[in-house]
């Protein structure tokens, strides 16, 4: 029996001919990568013995090997991987078939859940700079096509700009995937998903990576095949650019030029040599700003000057040396697919991270008093006071950007007035703009309100809406690496951090207590729905509130999280005492990790250096 089963497994493994592949599929054809080899009569199906299971075996690891290979390449709610050698200890994953794969899967996908029945399905296709886009593109064609949709080449794009071509007319694809690999290094790349009902999911994304990896494991040729007509060429930026200038015209409606409201203000623009260089000759340009100084707008894959990310150090340092050399109103620094952003104000102040909430909250606040604010659990003690002080409510919830969106359209339907979600990375959404992470809006809303500053008589600048914002005295990031085998890694990050919530509500980490966050049915830590409808949880974590035994104040957190995909546990702290994060780390260390025999498969020596290093 077990001869049958893998005869007839690898007999669907055999290679096919040009002949039969290309008469199956009408119309222009392209071969990508290799050509194949004709069929021969010498090309004959493998088999295997029924002697021993040693065959079959190998063949069914192989298997598994390579559904693996695709199932690895998830990264939450979209894929990356590594397209280009390069990289030290890693090899090439994200290949052109791998690519195919799993766009003939999401094509699939969303033909069975968004067809309406109106015809073929409508794909369109942007992508960042990175080298590799060329070559993954054409895979991604080949898929679509080989799920039978209809795919729309949208060239150098940003990932905010891939979902609203669903939306806006009159281009209105029924789905879009977005090629990029955000922030991290040219040798990566990867895909984002999206629908007219936004950004895919993690658990949805999951399952087209189980069907992909499916397909990708039963073919016997791992290359990138054929497209079945060539995809046509549209320039939805330009569209996306004018759509963004008509929400800046008429917001701030300027009494005397209504046309070109940013006229007198000047504006740089650090894009990274990602794709946002876009923003400033197709959007600010012609809305009258000067944008002399702006850094680094030419794409380039290989990214030659600094990580296109705002929490770069090195990409807010350059904005700032702009925006003071050129007397600039507000630099602004793009992430490269642009669905992040960070600014620098008139006085060369960076404002990222828990500023740059803050600055968005400011605003919102004052369009919507008494909104929800969303925030991952990593934010800061003096940004909660900074929200609840102009009349908001601060929902601190699970890290993850998706996590962060959704938790805010799941508060909406529930009744809570939620207009901004953020995560400190620097993703971004408002409810007025489809709950979508855009960093070109983000940059929008913030100009808007820096022009009705001016307009009303203040010239000092968007930075002096955050200036009662009290930040953290001391803020630290700590790594334990999990030592135990791969398969077991992920089962003792649950086990720890579960621990970590029961030891805390035992009482044995005395001060230190499972943070909540009032009536927003979020509790246990800020991080665990209470509704009927909990979110599933992708990676478990918990924030503690830690207060001083002896008076009972509140002086700093500990959050604890388990990493998605690697072998890792995160710690993040904050005080607002000095020492207090040391105090912190030797109790978590001593008190719990050896307390609770959990240090057994766990590497301390990040917690060790800190320690000796601040003793």
């Amino acid at each position: 029996m077990a001869s049958t089963s893998t005869s007839s497994l690898m007999a669907s493994k055999t290679v096919i001919s040009k002949t039969t592949l290309f008469s199956s599929l009408p119309g222009i054809f392209y071969r990508n990568f290799i050509t194949f080899a004709p069929a021969s009569p010498s090309v004959k199906p493998l088999r295997t013995k029924s002697s021993n299971g040693t065959k079959f075996d190998e063949v069914t690891n192989s298997l598994d090997e390579d559904m693996d290979q695709i199932r690895r390449l998830q990264n939450g709610s979209d894929v990356r991987g590594v397209a280009l050698e390069g990289e030290k200890g890693r090899t090439v994953d994200l290949t052109p078939a791998a690519v195919e794969a799993i766009a003939e899967s999401f094509g699939e996908w969303v033909t069975a859940t968004e067809s309406n029945g109106n015809g073929v399905i409508k794909v369109s296709l942007g992508r960042d700079p990175r080298v590799s886009g060329g070559k993954l593109s054409t895979a991604v064609f080949a898929g679509l096509a080989r799920a039978g949709c209809l795919a729309f080449d949208m060239g150098l794009a940003t990932t905010p700009a891939c979902f609203m071509s669903t939306l806006l007319s009159p281009f209105e694809y029924d789905a879009s995937i977005m090629m990029t690999a955000s922030h991290l290094p040219y040798t990566r790349n990867g895909l984002k998903f999206f629908t007219k009902r936004g950004g895919l999911t993690s658990p949805e994304v999951e399952k087209i990576c189980d069907l992909a990896a499916r397909k990708y494991a039963t073919r016997q040729t791992k290359v990138s095949t054929l497209i079945r007509r060539r995809p046509k060429q549209v320039d939805f930026m330009s569209a996306y650019s004018k759509h963004l200038r008509e929400i800046i015209k008429e917001r701030i409606n300027h009494p005397e030029h209504y046309d070109t409201p940013l006229k007198g203000f000047q504006i740089v623009v650090n894009a990274g040599n990602g794709s946002g260089g876009f923003f400033t000759w197709d959007v600010l340009d012609k809305l009258g700003a000067n944008t002399f100084g702006s850094l680094y707008l030419n794409p380039d894959g290989m990214f030659p000057n600094h990580i296109p990310n705002p929490e770069n150090k090195i990409a807010m340092s350059h904005t700032r040396a702009a925006v003071l050399e050129n007397s600039a109103d507000l630099g602004v620094v793009f992430d490269t697919d642009v669905d992040r952003s960070g600014v620098v104000d008139n006085r060369g102040n960076p404002i990222n991270g828990d500023k740059l909430i803050a600055l968005m909250s400011a605003i919102v606040l004052k369009e919507h008093p008494g909104s929800t604010i969303v925030t991952d659990a990593r934010t800061s003690m003096g940004l909660t006071r900074f929200i609840t002080e102009r009349g908001g409510r601060h929902c601190l919830y699970r890290v993850g950007y998706r996590n962060v969106i959704d938790k805010g359209v799941e508060l909406n339907k529930d009744g809570i007035e939620t207009h901004l979600m953020m995560e400190t990375s620097g993703h971004g959404a408002v409810k007025e703009n489809h709950f979508l992470d855009d960093g070109a809006y983000m940059v929008v809303k913030i100009i808007i309100e820096m022009v009705r500053m001016r307009l009303a008589g203040s010239n000092e600048g968007i930075g002096s809406l955050i200036e009662d914002l009290e930040e953290p005295l001391e803020a630290v990031e700590l790594r334990l690496n999990i030592l135990s085998k791969p398969r077991d890694a992920k089962a003792n990050g649950i086990e720890a951090i579960e621990t970590f919530r029961q030891y805390i509500e035992e009482g044995k980490l005395r001060g230190w207590e499972l943070g909540t966050c009032g009536d927003c049915w979020v509790s246990e830590g800020c991080l665990v729905d209470s509704n009927d409808h909990p979110s599933a949880i992708d990676a478990h974590m918990y924030r503690a509130r830690v207060s001083d035994e002896e008076s009972g104040e509140e002086y700093g957190w500990v959050h604890m999280r388990q990493s998605i995909h690697n072998p890792n546990i995160a710690l993040n702290m904050q005080s607002m005492l000095p020492g207090g994060c040391l105090s912190m780390t030797r109790v978590f260390r001593d008190q719990f990790l050896e307390a609770s025999g959990i240090a057994r498969f766990l590497d301390l020596s990040d917690f060790d250096n800190y320690i000796g290093g601040q003793s």
